[in-house]
């Protein structure tokens, strides 16, 4: 069986900023032909506290995913992070899925336990929500992506597919 996954990105908000590393990692899963698993994209969502989140949701409702990753840019972060929670005020979500699993033997990704305090973490709290109180069948991680250079690109598009890969043949 084919599972349908929904990844989201962000577009930049800072003028410096020509990219952002979630869209650009996104661009390059775009283009790989032979993956399996039926993928849908929602890239360069508004860096937005309450777009994102909207924008997200509209797209899970109509494509009921089996898996969502969401994607944002972690620019002072050296490796991909999933993120283990998310947090809104004192209410904290947690991913149902065992994150440990995913990373094991990667060298280039790592799991976080602080989600940024920003529109990453705002866009995963309201998913996680989402998925809880709608009951939905679903699977939802963040992953937060390091500034990608030549001399990281390929060790994180590689990490990336395997999270994909690992995700979809899990039955937990």
């Amino acid at each position: 069986m084919t599972n349908k996954i929904l990844l989201t990105s962000f577009d930049t908000w800072l003028p410096h900023q020509k990219s952002n590393s979630s869209d650009d990692l996104l661009a390059k899963i775009s283009q790989i032909k032979s993956l399996p698993d039926s993928l849908n994209f929602l890239r360069k969502l508004p860096v937005d506290f309450e777009l994102a989140p909207k924008l997200a949701i509209a797209q899970i409702n109509q494509l009921q995913p089996d898996i969502t990753i969401c994607c944002g840019m972690a620019e002072s972060r050296q490796k991909l992070t999933l993120e283990s929670c998310a947090c809104c005020e004192t209410d904290i979500l947690k991913t149902a899925v065992n994150l440990e699993p995913l990373v094991a033997d990667l060298a280039s990704t790592e799991i976080s336990h602080e989600a940024g305090k920003y529109v990453c973490e705002a866009l995963y709290y309201a998913v996680l929500k989402h998925i809880r109180d709608a009951q939905l069948p679903a699977k939802c991680i963040f992953v937060h992506v390091p500034i990608l250079t030549d001399k990281n690109l390929d060790k994180i598009v590689a990490d990336f597919l395997l999270i994909i890969r690992r995700l979809t043949t899990r039955r937990d």
